[in-house]
């Protein structure tokens, strides 16, 4: 390893007596390109946010840049060298690209006005590292998720940094901008810039990181070179068990049922909307999951959002059992036993300032209610029989939800609308940006559920995942249902051909393969 420029050593640190971190260890390189990963709750977030200075370590030594560190605030942490680009973007998108990149940092002109001229070259070449060439006076808000995340990027970037911490750096990203980014990255590195690389698509750390830090219930478990492990063994020291028990048992928990299908639960027919879906067909059987497989833009959200009457019809019709009308609007999906877990689960899921038991019953409300008085002795019944049935780690059904670690929070939302006892259930991307146990404890709750007769549709970006998971899976093309794949005997080389050329099959994709992004 290159001289260290970080070395933090035995970090301990409780909150109200519950320990986050016994012990933690992490050492970093100059010009090296680090990963820190664990499962949800392992000590991940609160050892960085020691690090940045937004919590103050209970004992233990942090040693930057040769000397001990003093951070006590992210101010200052941004100021000694290290910049952090949080998975949920802190940005202001009402403002203009270069306000975000030079927040702060404005360039002055004597008598103390920003020099606007100035800010918009910056910005404009500190983009061009990423090749990116958009109007820099324009509000962000008027762009993609992803270039919100790339712009973030940049301003971290701009700063100076000599580290610079990636936490899920890839989530909203496509092919192109991964590859822009690691781009960026190799850039960085070969400047003497570190960078801690936090995320949970294993694959990537293989690509990019140099060495691997892995953290367990708030201990740092091993320190390894990535060219000295593999994935199979990261996931082993995440989870504390065995390497061989884990292969043998598959890497998602979908695998373990067996389709026992039945009445047709939802049928579309060329179904179009304003936002990119422009001919949908589909059905679904009760107790069956069926995918929707294509790349970003291809319009499986859309589709989603369609069923469940959040965008209206321009064409086409939807159709559910026993004559159940039309849902236009997502109060009548409800009604008519339709649940959807959507993919953005901080900004359309949970409520953050809310308890776990407020968010599991948001959507069951109706029906708890009489005279505007709800029944609270059913609604925490039904709440703690919740809790138990899906595993959900908490301290108390009144703990706000923001508390929990971002797989609890998951298993919470599953809860709102497993709650409600739905007939289908939409799943958006169920298991993204959670640690590998939460995502197989999901997958085995979902798939407990289908075996009793409940109707999934599953978007996901991960090719196992579908593969595994969906019974049959409908590829979506510019908003085009083009082709249906039925299991037994889909594999990822067959859900590639199929999503890349439904007519020229012999042509070659160029998907995100080994990070299983579709």
């Amino acid at each position: 390893m290159h001289s260290s420029l970080l070395k933090m050593h035995g970090i301990n640190k409780a909150f109200g007596g519950v320990s986050a971190l016994r012990g933690a260890e992490l050492e970093i390189g100059q010009g090296e390109v680090h990963a820190l990963i664990g499962q949800n709750g392992a000590g991940k977030s609160t050892l960085i946010k020691i690090l940045t200075g937004v919590y103050r370590r209970d004992s233990g030594t942090v040693d930057f840049n040769g000397k001990a560190s003093t951070i006590s605030n992210p101010r200052e942490a941004q100021s000694s060298g290290i910049s952090t680009i949080y998975q949920e973007l802190t940005l202001v998108p009402l403002r203009s690209v270069t306000e975000n990149i030079v927040l702060g940092y404005e360039p002055r002109r004597i008598g103390g006005l920003i020099d606007w001229k100035e800010a918009h070259r910056r910005s404009q070449e500190i983009l061009a590292r990423f090749n990116i060439d958009i109007d820099v006076k324009a509000p962000l808000g008027t762009y993609s998720t992803a270039i919100q995340q790339l712009v973030a990027i940049a301003r971290a970037v701009s700063l100076n940094a000599k580290l610079v911490i990636m936490d899920e750096p890839t989530s909203s990203l496509d092919d192109n901008e991964v590859a822009v980014l690691f781009s960026v990255v190799k850039s960085l590195k070969e400047s003497g810039v570190s960078v801690l690389y936090v995320s949970h698509f294993l694959d990537e750390l293989f690509k990019i990181c140099d060495r691997v830090t892995i953290m367990r219930d708030g201990q740092t478990v091993k320190n390894v070179a990535i060219e000295d492990t593999s994935k199979l063994d990261l996931i082993a020291n995440m989870l504390g068990r065995n390497a061989d028990d884990i292969e043998s048992a598959g890497m998602t928990e979908f695998a373990k049922g067996e389709a026992k299908t039945g009445d047709v639960i939802l049928k579309t027919k060329n179904v179009a909307t304003k936002r990119l879906l422009r001919k949908f067909d589909l059905k679904i059987h009760r107790g069956e999951i069926v995918g929707l497989g294509g790349l970003l833009g291809s319009g499986r959200t859309e589709a989603a959002r369609a069923i469940f009457g959040v965008d209206e019809l321009t064409q086409g019709e939807i159709h559910l059992a026993k004559g159940v009308p039309q849902p236009v609007t997502p109060k009548q999906a409800i009604a008519a036993g339709i649940g959807f877990l959507s993919e953005d689960r901080k900004s359309e899921g949970i409520i953050p300032d809310m308890s776990v038991r407020e968010n599991l019953t948001l959507a069951l409300l109706p029906n708890l209610s009489r005279f505007g008085h709800i029944d609270h002795a059913r609604e925490k019944e039904l709440v703690a029989s919740f809790i138990s049935a899906l595993g959900i780690k908490t301290a108390h059904m009144d703990q706000p939800i923001r508390e929990l670690s971002g797989g609890n929070q998951q298993k919470v939302l599953l809860a709102r609308w497993l709650v409600t006892n739905p007939s289908l259930l939409i799943l958006d991307e169920p298991t993204r940006g959670v640690d590998v146990g939460a995502k197989l404890e999901i997958q085995s709750i979902i798939r407990r559920y289908v075996d009793k007769g409940l109707a999934v549709l599953l978007i996901s970006s991960e090719f196992e995942e579908l593969v595994e998971g969906a019974d049959r899976i409908v590829v979506l093309q510019d908003g085009i249902s083009v082709s249906e794949l039925k299991n037994p005997g889909i594999t990822e080389d067959t859900l590639v051909r199929a999503i890349a050329h439904h007519h020229t099959p012999e042509q070659q994709a160029v998907p995100r393969q080994e990070n299983a992004h579709v």
